[in-house]
């Protein structure tokens, strides 16, 4: 360039926006101090490894998962819990994201937008595990200084990713601008792996970055008529993407400073009809405090508490000699998210997906056969193909009741509030059932937690004989052992030669 040109002298790089500045500083400064918080984050861990493997009874799951490349086994890579597969960090990440993710069934957060901060598992798991391996391993070159990582170093990256994606998602809704809720697990996930993986604080702020400017999920694979099994993996999409973001980073990538902000093209403009986020609260510890567990259904959390509902109503009616043939119609008086994204009354049950995201699918199987299991939602099932199941779900109406979306919204109550008032074929109307917090509840965390446990257990047993199942349950009840295990030993125990 000339001395005499008009065009502008370059100048210092721009700051980063604000939100990406507070992520990082939170990440690389803030110490998880709460025991609650980490107590929780151990069972949130137990059960989200348990959901992983319970998938793997689905072909639907498993021919997605391994190597690209079929037979290949990386030097000292990540394992897959469940399976033989030993793969790079960022292909782990998509397969243990996606085993965790497919059944709907590991933990739930609802706000302003709803997600499963568990998810953020399938990259902090892959990026230590691989870690680990790697920097114990003679002539490698070693990562982050040759940092290793035990269970406590996991469940504290949890801790900030659980943050991180619930807070973002407190006031701030994605799915009314299109979007997938899985783009706060990118972020977070992505900002965890950063300092896992050596990252300074600009340096993460650049990865964050990165994950902001990364072409975004559309939720439309979630509703009819496009329901689909990406619903399912898209959240092990999102921890591969993560991963990705923060190695490219790690080998000298920058980053993209005004990405939220810039005029135009950022993402505000983009992607969020021009509005910035707002925030309730800093980041600490609130979001893994109060998340809430998938104890007793697979099913998509607005409909676990009218499920339950359901459950006491069909016993109810089996005292009466009753039974779901004698039904005439269901109301469930609701909160308005439960309206939004699962009331499918009238329309086709095409897949395993419309199923499990049908509030009156999932009720009425409820009814008619006293049980929802995952095995309840396939094709070929018996409640799939039942005319009853299919004849009452399109007799369960839902109306919203303001004071149920007031509470869902409220910061001190998180309620999932679902009533359901049934009336017979021979003009009886039931006793309406309400239930205002489900089992995974934090008003209800101390009856869920033998039930927690229960479900892991169920869940791992198929995979592992009965004395190893017992060391496993064992080891995730002496919470001293399990935090200082390596977590490359700890995942050993998840090894198996092949997959069920």
């Amino acid at each position: 360039m000339s001395p005499n040109s008009n065009a502008p002298a370059s100048g210092p790089p721009p700051e980063y926006d604000q939100e990406i500045k507070d992520m990082a500083d939170y990440i690389h400064n803030y110490d998880i101090k709460s025991d609650l918080a980490i107590d929780t984050a151990r069972f949130v861990f137990l059960d989200t490894l348990g959901c992983g493997l319970k998938a793997l009874e689905f072909p639907s799951c498993t021919k997605l998962l391994g190597p690209v490349v079929p037979g290949t086994v990386v030097p000292n890579g990540a394992r897959v819990p469940g399976t033989p597969y030993v793969l790079d960090p960022i292909n782990g990440a998509f397969n243990i994201g996606a085993a965790i993710r497919w059944l709907d069934f590991n933990d739930c957060w609802l706000a302003a937008e709803w997600g499963h901060p568990s998810d953020n598992l399938g990259a902090i798991l892959s990026v230590a595990d691989w870690m680990n391996r790697t920097n114990k391993a003679s002539g490698t070159e070693k990562i982050n200084g040759g940092k290793t990582f035990t269970v406590k170093d996991v469940l504290e990256g949890m801790v900030k990713a659980h943050e991180i994606q619930g807070c973002l998602a407190l006031e701030n809704s994605y799915n009314k601008v299109g979007l997938d809720h899985v783009v706060l697990v990118k972020v977070a996930s992505t900002a965890v792996v950063s300092k896992m993986l050596g990252l300074n604080e600009e340096q993460t702020r650049a990865a964050i970055s990165q994950a902001w400017v990364d072409g975004q999920s559309m939720r439309t694979y979630r509703h009819s008529p496009n329901t689909m099994s990406r619903k399912s993996w898209a959240a092990g999409d999102a921890c591969q993407r993560a991963v990705d973001m923060a190695l490219k980073v790690l080998k000298g990538e920058g980053g993209v400073p005004k990405v939220l902000s810039t005029p135009v093209w950022g993402f505000y403009d983009v992607n969020f009809n021009k509005q910035k986020f707002e925030f309730q609260r800093p980041y600490g510890s609130y979001v893994m405090e109060n998340v809430l567990f998938k104890v007793s259904y697979p099913a998509e959390f607005h409909s676990q508490t009218a499920v339950e509902a359901a459950e006491r109503l069909h016993h109810k009616l089996k005292k009466l000699g009753k039974s779901a043939e004698d039904i005439e119609s269901v109301v469930n008086r609701t909160h308005e998210a439960c309206i939004r994204i699962i009331d499918k009354q009238f329309k086709p049950m095409d897949n395993y997906a419309d199923r499990d995201h049908c509030v009156q699918y999932m009720a009425s199987v409820m009814f008619v056969f006293g049980r929802l299991e995952a095995g309840d939602y396939p094709d070929e099932s018996e409640a799939a193909r039942s005319p009853l199941v299919e004849s009452l779900r399109q007799r369960i109406s839902c109306v919203e009741d303001p004071q149920f979306t007031r509470d869902y919204h409220d910061p001190e109550k998180r309620t999932i509030s679902n009533a359901l008032t049934v009336t017979l074929k021979d003009g009886t109307v039931l006793e309406e059932e309400v239930i205002e917090a489900p089992l995974g509840h934090r008003l209800r965390r101390k009856e869920a937690i033998p039930e927690i446990l229960a479900k892991y257990k169920r869940h791992i047993e198929p995979h592992f004989p009965a004395e190893h199942v017992k060391k496993l349950v064992d080891l995730g009840n002496n919470p001293e052992a399990l935090y200082q295990t390596p977590i490359d030993e700890y995942v050993d125990l998840y090894v198996t030669k092949k997959i069920l």
